[in-house]
């Protein structure tokens, strides 16, 4: 089903908590610009729910509407990038440049932004942040690079300490491992990739 069918199914106050709580799953299933772990730990966060979301059918409707403001102003970008395209095109040019390119699929393999009037949620890019850090502290006990894998935690780590204002040491570890990465494009170990690009975005990003 389509985000829309699902929106509205989170908005359905004929629906039984466990349904409405589900539907809201598979909007972010559909729509998750930060992938989708952190794009619902980033909507929940902003939706501030009761300690049982499904019970809380209020907050499910605030969180969607934190999701749909952000897929509205994507979706504009998208029709706006999609007109430059066809002009260009009537001119020759067949190849778009990669900089200017917007994401036709937010949460995929690309690089995690969240696209909205204003610039993103402090709190929430934190609640992402430690949604990934979580995870890669769940990874393999036998990390591939386990130096990589230290400095990383400990980014996350200062990051969240600091809620979502690292000092400039942790900005410096980071900048490198982003370097590192960069250089090592065929690099497997995801849940690394997923959390010190969301932490990139999110120490440059966050208001």
């Amino acid at each position: 089903m389509s985000f829309g069918t699902y929106a509205r199914q989170v908005r359905d106050e004929g629906l039984p908590p466990h349904r409405r709580h589900g539907a809201l799953r598979h909007a972010v299933e559909r729509y998750g610009p930060l992938g989708f772990h952190a794009t619902w730990a980033y909507v929940i966060t902003e939706a501030l729910p009761s300690p049982d979301l499904r019970r809380d059918p209020a907050a499910l409707v605030r969180a969607l509407a934190v999701l749909e403001e952000s897929r509205a102003v994507w979706l504009r970008d998208v029709a706006a990038y999609a007109a430059v395209r066809r002009a260009e095109k009537a001119r020759g040019l067949r190849v778009p440049r990669g900089a200017e390119a917007v994401p036709l699929a937010p949460g995929g393999r690309g690089r995690p932004r969240w696209p909205g009037d204003s610039p993103p949620s402090r709190l929430g890019l934190v609640a992402a942040v430690a949604d990934q850090h979580a995870a890669l502290r769940r990874a393999s006990p036998e990390p591939p690079d386990p130096s990589l894998h230290r400095t990383l935690d400990a980014c996350a780590a200062g990051f969240l300490a600091a809620l979502g204002r690292p000092d400039e040491s942790t900005r410096g570890q980071l900048a490198s491992i982003i370097r590192e990465l960069e250089a090592r494009p065929a690099v497997t170990t995801l849940p690394w990739v997923r959390l010190a690009r969301l932490l990139d975005y999110a120490t440059h990003a966050a208001r």
